[in-house]
């Protein structure tokens, strides 16, 4: 493990002063009486509560860098010089239908009412943070083209600012959840769908009987955890009035906006932002149940599960319950997770490693597979995700349960490459690193003309937030089917877990993976002794 800095890191801004640090503490090992800081501690004596959370808030998301004992990168890909499996029809393989274009990406997760994707990727919720909220135009688009699906995340009625209720506080308006909806519809082509996430505060606002009926939304997610925090859902607001409306719909909302003290502190200008958090969630076994009926029964085709990085028995309830409830996608988020608005110390230490947390998976799988006639919910694994590579290890590790990786940061990073790229065409200040590849849009992004060939004129309406999250799956896509043909898999299914060996002893007793010293052993010394 490398060595982590308890009371520095980026995310927080803050820094040690001295090259030399107590490993434990994260202190200086000469904390000197007259620093200018700017350590944690430093930076906490007088800013508190501000320093837990990473920022600025609303500009940037942060991930955690704790370097676990064993992650994906102690696993390698398969590759083989024999055979092919998962071309149409069956078909052997020959030297001209195996070129890597020919392998097929596409996946589908769902009980009855199927949700078909062009590449096994979907984004994280993307909820009330103002991170998303501003760029959600350049997700929602680039999602809806690339043929994958996106997740509205929670408390984004509850939030708005145009909210309107009924007399039992029911929402009947949210302006910037229709929005979002329509943002992404408008360019859907029949692949992936839109999830709307749901949390304790969601269902008693009744988001579910507003999204379904008004808006026609297909999809509904229950919502039990995430991988980068234990607790609800928070964002940061800098105006007190729009603390006290928050408060006023039931919010918990920190410190504390109506109390005299802490107004006044925000007049001086101490205080500079305000704090509003989610409930936490409680699960039940037959309110569980109750729940996913309650919400087909208002019309949704498809009902999902996200749960967070909880031990074992918490994920034993998930899988046990999803499939009961023949769930039509559980989503497992493992720690350490990335977010625009979590504890950053939560983010770095709490949970399980999204590595243990998949071989956690495969082995409950595996049991509730011995029971006859057992309905196994397609999975989907989150937490920390980015390159094909990680996608063809995740799906081959959970072979053949997981259908898709989801990613966070990884797909919201395109969105604000391609928003700041059309920010400084227009301002002629292009940095070396885009303007080597040209200056005009066209120029620039290598799949421009590709949407303008199935899009027409309509690409010139697409932000180009869209248009880079598009070449970025692209990419995802590209990079995949070179893996696949590489080990002779030419389509998702086909994907097993004998594609995936461990580098190390460790990992292999934790996956259950072959170590690399004994994959394929016994069939290479049969044939060096005939």
């Amino acid at each position: 493990m490398t060595l982590q800095r308890p009371n520095a890191n980026e995310a927080t801004q803050t820094s040690n002063r001295s090259r030399d640090v107590s490993p434990a503490s994260g202190i200086c090992t000469r904390c000197v009486d007259g620093c200018r800081g700017n350590c944690e501690v430093f930076k906490a004596s007088f800013r508190g509560r501000e320093v837990i959370y990473p920022g600025p808030f609303g500009e940037i998301t942060a991930g955690g860098d704790k370097d676990y004992p064993i992650d994906y990168s102690h696993l390698n890909i398969m590759g083989y010089a024999l055979g092919a499996e998962g071309l149409p029809g069956g078909a052997v393989g020959t030297p001209d239908n195996t070129l890597f274009p020919n392998a097929n990406t596409e996946t589908e997760f769902g009980y009855q009412n199927k949700v078909k994707m062009k590449v096994p990727v979907f984004t994280g919720a993307l909820g009330s943070t103002e991170i998303a909220r501003k760029n959600w135009e350049h997700f929602a688009v680039g999602a809806a083209i690339s043929g994958i699906s996106l997740v509205c995340g929670e408390n984004v009625c509850g939030i708005d600012p145009q909210l309107e209720r009924d007399e039992n506080g029911k929402v009947t308006k949210a302006p910037d959840m229709e929005r979002r909806i329509e943002n992404y519809r408008r360019y859907h082509q029949g692949y992936g769908d839109v999830l709307v996430q749901m949390n304790v505060e969601d269902t008693r606002l009744g988001v579910a009987e507003y999204v379904i009926d008004k808006l026609g939304v297909e999809t509904v997610e229950l919502k039990w955890g995430q991988g980068a925090k234990c607790i609800g859902g928070e964002i940061k607001v800098n105006d007190l009035e729009r603390a006290l409306e928050l408060q006023r719909r039931g919010y918990l909302v920190t410190p504390d906006p109506s109390d005299p003290a802490i107004q006044a502190a925000y007049q001086d200008g101490a205080i500079r932002q305000f704090e509003r958090h989610s409930r936490l969630g409680f699960i039940d076994e037959e309110s569980f149940y109750a729940e996913v009926d309650r919400l087909r029964g208002l019309g949704a085709k498809r009902v999902t599960l996200k749960t967070g990085a909880y031990g074992m028995r918490e994920l034993a309830m998930a899988i046990k319950w999803a499939s009961n409830a023949h769930i039509d996608l559980l989503t497992i988020d493992g720690a350490p997770g990335g977010t625009g608005m979590s504890p950053w110390r939560m983010m770095e230490e709490w949970g399980i490693p999204t590595f243990y947390l998949q071989c956690m998976t495969n082995e409950l799988v595996n049991k509730l597979r011995e029971r006859d006639g057992a309905y196994i919910p397609d999975i989907a694994i989150a937490g920390g995700f980015s390159t094909e590579d990680h996608v063809y290890k995740v799906l081959a590790m959970g072979s053949p349960h997981t259908k898709a990786v989801c990613m966070g940061r990884a797909l919201m990073i395109p969105g604000f490459v391609g928003k700041n790229i059309e920010l400084w065409m227009k301002e002629e200040n292009l940095p070396k690193t885009v303007s080597e590849f040209g200056t005009s849009k066209e120029e620039i992004f290598v799949s421009y003309e590709t949407l303008k060939a199935e899009f027409g004129n309509e690409v010139d309406s697409m932000p180009l937030g869209a248009i880079a999250l598009y070449t970025f799956a692209d990419k995802l896509k590209v990079g995949l089917q070179q893996l696949m043909s590489g080990s002779r898999k030419f389509d998702i299914p086909s994907i097993a877990r004998s594609d995936v060996f461990a580098l190390t002893e460790e990992a292999a007793s934790v996956s259950g993976l072959e170590y690399v010293m004994d994959v394929q052993r016994e069939e290479a010394m049969r044939i060096i002794s005939e």
